[in-house]
């Protein structure tokens, strides 16, 4: 199993997490760094564990007139770097300007079309910009990453984007996000802790991390009629075809 969107550098204790997370069957950890502090702190932790891998990126709360992303451009060519992101709009929080995060998303996506990567959309409140974006300036592998939006169902499904759920499938509310689970392609589908964040429901209340993606791994697979054993499985080749890991 693969827990696919990870904030190790926000844990306490990142070390014990991986520690733990391996004990539980998780495999790798795909830990995202959101600024360039956060891209630092990831990459030491990254550095220390053979089974923690990085994407990295500047969060659209980050946006502003005058961002640069020349140090984001070095930081990508690191060899456990897979990715870019998470990037994209947040219209929920509109922490910083929207044309300054409109900017800053498409720069980013030129990025990852030059070096060949993956993007890893945060998209909050904001779905027809988000979907107008990625059709004008990427047509490489997008990943909606802690999809809570099923309006944008039928544009990942239309081009096959990855779609990735986080604690938040398994909240006994989330219907809806569980019929979404049902209708992604089998080849498409992620699962992911956004630790610290959204744990779980049989954790809910606890800090989140990479060895409870298990819990939401099982929630999907009981959502989707499927063997929780085998869904981990799954859940796993698509992030390695996703994030390109051998």
């Amino acid at each position: 199993m693969i827990d696919t969107h990870a904030h190790l550098d926000a844990l306490d204790d990142p070390g014990g997490a991986v520690a733990r997370a391996r004990e539980a069957g998780i495999t790798r950890i795909i830990s995202v760094g959101t600024d360039p502090d956060s891209w630092r702190r990831t990459l030491a932790i990254a550095d220390e564990h053979d089974s923690v891998y990085v994407v990295a990126g500047l969060h659209p709360h980050e946006a502003a007139p005058d961002f640069d992303l020349r140090e984001l451009e070095q930081i990508l060519r690191h060899p456990k770097v897979m990715g870019v992101g998470e990037t994209g709009l947040d219209y929920y929080r509109d922490y910083a300007p929207r044309d300054a995060q409109a900017a800053l998303f498409v720069a980013q996506l030129e990025l990852a079309t030059e070096r060949r990567m993956p993007v890893v959309i945060h998209n909050r409140a904001a779905d027809e910009d988000t979907v107008a974006i990625l059709r004008r300036a990427f047509d490489g592998t997008v990943i909606l990453h802690c999809f809570s939006s099923p309006g944008l169902l039928e544009h990942a499904l239309q081009h096959g984007w990855y779609v990735s759920f986080a604690g938040n499938v398994t909240y006994k509310n989330a219907e809806e996000l569980r019929r979404a689970a049902r209708a992604v392609p089998r080849d498409r589908i992620l699962a992911e802790t956004d630790c610290p964040y959204l744990a779980p429901q049989p954790v809910r209340g606890k800090t989140n991390e990479p060895a409870y993606v298990a819990h939401t791994i099982a929630a999907l697979a009981e959502a989707r009629g499927e063997l929780a054993s085998e869904f981990g499985r799954v859940i796993g080749s698509n992030a390695a075809t996703a994030f390109g890991l051998s």
